[in-house]
Order: C-alpha cells, then sequence, then structure tokens
C-alpha cells in the first residue's frame, strides 16, 4: 500500500472523529439530566464541556449567578459577562421554606442578553453557555430565552460549585462536580466590563 494511501485511511476516520468533538456531538447526556436542571431547549453541558467548547467555538458564556455570588465567589475567567437571571429581593425578605434569603427575577435579563450578544457581533442562532451555582438556574434562563426566540442555548448542568454531596465527609458541602472542583479557571478578581449594573 502506497504512503500516501495509508494517510487516508488514517486521515480520514481521524476527521470523522474531530468532526464529532468540534460539533458538541459529546454533550452531557439528556437522560441523565435530573428533572429540576431540564430545558425545553435540551442542550447540556457539564461544566469541563463548557470549558472545551468555549475554547475552541465563537459562543457567550453567561455567569447567571446574583451579583453577590459573583463578588463573594469569583466566576470562571472565560465567561464573558455576569448577566443575573435572579437577584436579590430588595427588601431581603425571607425564605421560609428553604432557609435563605428570597430571589426575585431579573425583568432586564433577556435585554442584557441581547446586549451582550451584539457586542460579540453574535445573534439569537449563535451558541449561548449558561452557568448558575449548580445547574437550576441556568435551566431556568435557557428556556426564558429559548421563549424569546433563542434556538442553540446550553445549560452547564453541574454549574460553578456543583452538586451537595448527600453522604460522607463532604455530605451537605457542594464537592461533588462543578466548574471550581473540576480545577478549571476561575478568579475573585473581577472584570468591571463583564459586570452587571442594571
Amino acid at each position: 500500500m502506497k504512503n500516501s494511501t495509508r494517510k487516508i485511511f488514517v486521515a480520514f476516520p481521524l476527521a470523522i472523529v474531530m468532526g464529532l468533538f468540534f460539533s458538541g456531538a459529546f454533550a452531557f447526556d439528556a437522560a441523565n439530566v435530573p428533572k429540576k436542571k431540564q430545558t425545553t431547549i435540551g442542550l447540556y453541558l457539564d461544566a469541563k464541556e463548557a470549558y472545551g467548547m468555549a475554547e475552541r467555538e465563537k459562543i457567550l458564556f453567561l455567569d447567571v449567578r446574583t451579583r453577590a455570588e459573583v463578588n463573594f465567589l469569583g466566576m470562571p475567567t472565560i465567561a464573558d459577562a455576569n448577566v443575573p437571571y435572579m437577584e436579590m429581593d430588595a427588601m431581603y425578605s425571607w425564605n421560609e421554606k428553604k432557609g435563605v434569603f428570597k430571589l426575585e427575577s431579573n425583568s432586564d435579563f433577556v435585554a442584557e442578553v441581547e446586549k451582550r450578544l451584539k457586542a460579540k457581533e453574535m445573534n439569537k442562532s449563535d451558541s449561548i453557555i449558561l452557568i448558575c451555582r449548580s445547574g437550576k438556574r441556568s435551566a431556568k434562563a435557557a428556556n426564558l430565552l429559548a421563549k424569546a426566540g433563542y434556538g442553540k442555548v446550553y445549560s452547564v448542568v453541574d454549574g460553578y460549585e456543583g452538586d451537595m454531596a448527600k453522604s460522607g465527609e463532604n455530605a451537605g458541602r457542594r464537592a461533588i462536580n462543578g466548574w471550581k472542583n473540576a480545577d478549571l479557571p476561575w478568579s475573585y478578581k473581577l472584570d468591571k466590563d463583564k459586570m452587571y449594573f442594571n
């Protein structure tokens, strides 16, 4: 067999595998997504997949946690912006059932996403990655964007901090998965241009 023919036999299967990888064919399996984290579009990534996609494709990567979370816990360094899906209740009302302060929807969310898209010369048909603490708010935010006509919105199912361990020495802690636990790049130092001020 000639050397050039061998190269074709090796290069062709490699091209197929690379094409699958870069097209997002290895995205998080939707069958494994808990109901509270499911979206109407059904596009999911885990933190490592989100990082890989953001590194190789033109996407808009948004951290949808509250400004307080970003301020005190840092954010992924490759995120384009913090656009909170929800914010702390202005009156700091208490949620008795959950034992936390109440959050309220950010009425400016969709408009701010549109602004961030335009700044990157992108549109509603381009890919958007959303990350929150553990994948629930990002799913709700993805659903809101889907209603507004966005077609390729990915939710990071394990979020920035990850899921909570139910047993063992880390019980009650977010130590299972997520951006920080995967040792992906993040920082406490925030870029003012990426922050939300409305």
